[in-house]
């Protein structure tokens, strides 16, 4: 009889909480950025989260029972991308394979950051969640993604003087850049907007009555500012260089809020951390220019008006040094197919009378020399893109949308 009674305590304790659960309101998260956020990293490279005991327990949730990647319940997604104008939808329950598109309606076989993010927001919230994601490659803040509070674009005086060198139309020149300002903006609050307005259609079984919650957004963009020097022509001055670029995230966090009403959503700013923590051992050539922006983009998050509602997480702490170590020797094999090539001075070929056989031969052994078995084994399990795409390492990309999670969990309980 006891038995009995806890078998149907266990049904109706069940029943409860779901029931409770189809009651609760729908929570919206929306995730929007350039190819970081899109994601790069290839399913392939899911097993070499389980080398590492610290994160292998999350890819026992990245995973079904069988071994395929997991299809989250409760969780769905309305994905937004697109290459070249040919921007489409793809939608569903969240799993694999919403990471970078190809065809924005198919499977990539790729993840960014949304996978965890959403698994990690079903942990905190028992009732429905649907994430919007708007993310397309190389595209800034300062054009592509200006919001309407940041006026239009113009040109410094650096660029106009490089413009008239080359011979350009000036107002041509800014009748183009004006066309481009925003674009990706009001794409991406045009989007929401189509999503909530049927619900519905992507999210089936949506509660009406229970209604809907936007409960966060985050931010994962900035190479195509960081690099941009015409825009921020003096990228090495700390404090000035991209100044612009803190003022112009902070305009876009009032302007999203004000446009999706939503005025005090938690908002996580992914700082770039492409090339890990910056300390001694950073590349000299790129050490001022990327603290300078770091410091540039994490900004808006200081500021008396977002105190509690804005925060910041650093990216550069989830950049895999292992494989970067692995990723620079090739870097140094690449080099020297070159060098010999380019009959390089100082380099093996300098005098230019090896043959191509030699070259190959030569490269063949210092490939062997650099590269050790080992370091294409872990390279081949754990990258599969360049160090601007944060190695297209799965790891990666599933701890920066566990810490986006997390973030807005903190908050919302503040």
């Amino acid at each position: 009889m006891n038995r009995m009674m806890t078998i149907v305590m266990a049904i109706l304790m069940a029943f409860c909480s779901n029931a409770i659960a189809a009651g609760k309101p729908l929570k919206i998260y929306i995730l929007a950025g350039q190819s970081n956020m899109e994601g790069h990293a290839k399913v392939e490279t899911f097993d070499y989260i389980g080398d590492d005991p610290a994160t292998a327990p999350m890819l026992k949730e990245m995973r079904a029972p069988d071994g395929k990647p997991r299809v989250c319940e409760k969780v769905w997604i309305s994905y937004l991308t697109g290459a070249k104008g040919a921007d489409g939808e793809g939608f569903g329950k969240l799993t694999a394979g919403y990471g970078s598109r190809k065809n924005p309606k198919e499977d990539g076989g790729k993840i960014g950051p949304e996978l965890t993010f959403g698994i990690t927001m079903s942990k905190a919230y028992d009732g429905p969640i649907l994430i919007i994601k708007t993310a397309w490659g190389g595209k800034s803040l300062n054009t592509d993604f200006r919001s309407p509070s940041s006026g239009p674009y113009k040109f410094s005086e650096k660029k106009l003087e490089t413009l008239k060198a080359r011979g350009k139309d000036i107002k041509q020149a800014q009748a183009d850049k004006t066309a481009k300002t925003g674009h990706y903006y009001r794409l991406m609050i045009k989007h929401v907007k189509h999503v909530l307005s049927d619900i519905k259609r992507v999210v089936p079984d949506y509660d009406a009555k229970a209604g809907y919650e936007i409960a966060g957004f985050a931010w994962f963009q900035g190479w195509n500012d960081m690099v941009d020097s015409g825009t921020y022509p003096n990228r090495g001055e700390p404090g000035v260089g991209y100044a612009m670029y803190g003022k112009w995230m902070a305009n876009f966090i009032r302007d999203v809020r004000k446009d999706l009403d939503a005025p005090k959503m938690p908002f996580v700013i992914g700082v770039l951390g492409v090339g890990g923590v910056i300390g001694d051992d950073y590349s000299p050539r790129y050490k001022t220019t990327h603290a300078n922006f770091r410091t540039a983009m994490a900004a808006p998050a200081k500021l008396p008006e977002f105190k509690g509602n804005v925060t910041t997480v650093r990216t550069a702490l989830y950049w895999d040094k292992p494989l970067a170590e692995i990723e620079a020797k090739r870097g140094k094999v690449k080099a020297m197919s070159r060098a010999l090539r380019m009959k390089s001075k100082g380099q093996p070929n300098e005098d230019g009378k090896m043959t191509p056989a030699q070259q190959r031969e030569y490269l063949k052994k210092y490939s062997a020399k650099m590269v050790t078995p080992k370091d294409e084994a872990m390279w081949k399990s754990g990258a599969s893109n360049g160090g601007y795409h944060y190695l297209g390492c799965a790891k990666t990309m599933a701890l920066i949308g566990k810490a986006f999670a997390e973030a807005i969990v903190k908050m919302d309980k503040k």
